[in-house]
């Protein structure tokens, strides 16, 4: 029987879509067969940010993540109700944002309460814990930002990848240990940004499905790097050891840029103290990060160059994280940030687990041996302890 695959074909595959079209409509226009004229609308309006920009007020970026429009009708400020603007409008359609202005004179150091009202009644509360004035986009302050970025990722990185020669000198038995303990510190990294991305995502408007946003992009960068890698073998076995290298570079810069968008919070915020320890915490944590890229490579000699790429990528991120969390911080933009470094980690976990295995049996090894295992138990005890300094 001859397959036709004409213009009757095509109107088969529309009608369920056209009938689902009209099942919709039907929905939307009447309810569902269901009034509830007494009930409320539920409202969800969220403080995305808020900044101080001078001396006499607050700026507040708020998104409208309900069903329905909702209509801001008043602004209280430490129990005072207070005058303000809204651009472009009082009234916030679903899925819309607005730029809330409060006049207000405050005080320098002072905690400040902020309470928006809507014409239903519902209250939705954000604080400045610390009133300072939030940076603005300037020369001075987007290279402060990017120095402080420097000393967060690029520099501890690129220290971390100087024990290379050190680590070559360590014998077969030695560079297994140092894979192992990549492991550790990768799986480490895993959970500490999924943690991360879920913190950052509760944050986020019911209407996004924050969670499931995380969990769905971290599994989809997961498959789609597996199978980019899969079609760059051209027809080789395996992935070069340097390729899992910046592979490994990559998925850590990803992590780093997160870390990035909390210290260029903090500082945006006023929050000096809280940035300066994150600065420091962030700096001893991610020395680490150097050895775990250096790994693969052990018995290679990359030209100098690749090294100098490798230390920019795993570190450079945090540069444009601190930016990014300095001058614009989007929840939403780090929950994805986060979810797609978290799929690259997982990613990379797999091809040194791979090596590790190749390796083992090449010298009949077992890959669970007590060094491969003490490696991982490092790599986890490393992190761990570095990541309490933060």
């Amino acid at each position: 029987m001859k397959n036709e695959r004409g213009a009757g074909w095509v109107l088969l595959g529309l009608v369920p879509l056209l009938g689902l079209g009209v099942l919709l409509a039907f929905i939307v226009l009447n309810g569902a067969g269901v009034s509830r004229e007494d009930a409320p609308p539920v409202e969800d309006l969220s403080v995305q940010r808020v900044a101080l920009p001078t001396e006499f007020e607050f700026v507040l970026s708020v998104r409208n993540g309900g069903p329905q429009p909702v209509t801001l009708s008043q602004v209280v400020v430490n129990d005072a109700i207070w005058d303000f603007e809204a651009e472009p409008d009082n009234t916030i359609p679903r899925l819309g944002s607005a730029t809330v202005t409060i006049p207000y004179s405050w005080v320098e150091g002072e905690a400040y309460e902020i309470v928006l009202i809507t014409s239903t009644g519902t209250s939705f509360d954000a604080e400045v814990p610390v009133a300072v004035l939030t940076p603005g986009f300037s020369g001075e302050t987007f290279w402060r930002y990017a120095l402080i970025g420097t000393y967060v990722g690029v520099i501890p990185v690129a220290l971390g990848l100087l024990w290379y020669p050190f680590l070559r000198r360590l014998g077969s038995a030695g560079m297994n240990f140092v894979l192992a303990m990549t492991v550790g510190l990768l799986a480490f990294l895993v959970v500490d940004t999924l943690q991360e991305a879920i913190e950052v995502a509760v944050e986020l408007p019911g209407v996004f499905s924050g969670i499931p946003l995380v969990i769905l992009l971290t599994l989809l960068t997961l498959l789609g790097l597996l199978g980019t890698e899969r079609l760059l073998r051209t027809g080789r076995e395996e992935a070069t050891r340097l390729g899992t290298s910046y592979r490994i570079a990559l998925g850590i810069g990803l992590h780093n840029l997160g870390e990035g968008l909390a210290i260029g919070a903090a500082f945006a915020l006023g929050e000096a103290a809280l940035g300066v320890f994150l600065v420091v915490g962030f700096t001893l944590h991610n020395i680490t990060e150097g050895v775990g890229i250096a790994a693969p490579i052990l018995r290679e000699r990359p030209r100098l160059a690749h090294f100098l790429w490798l230390a920019l990528l795993g570190g450079g991120p945090a540069i444009l994280g601190t930016w990014i969390g300095g001058f614009a911080f989007s929840n939403l933009l780090a929950a994805v940030f986060l979810a797609v470094g978290a799929g690259a980690i997982l990613q990379v976990i797999y091809e040194v687990t791979r090596l590790l295995l190749k390796d083992s049996t090449r010298s009949k090894t077992p890959a669970l041996s007590a060094s491969n295992l003490g490696g991982l138990l490092v790599g986890v005890a490393i992190m761990y302890a570095t990541a309490l300094l933060v």
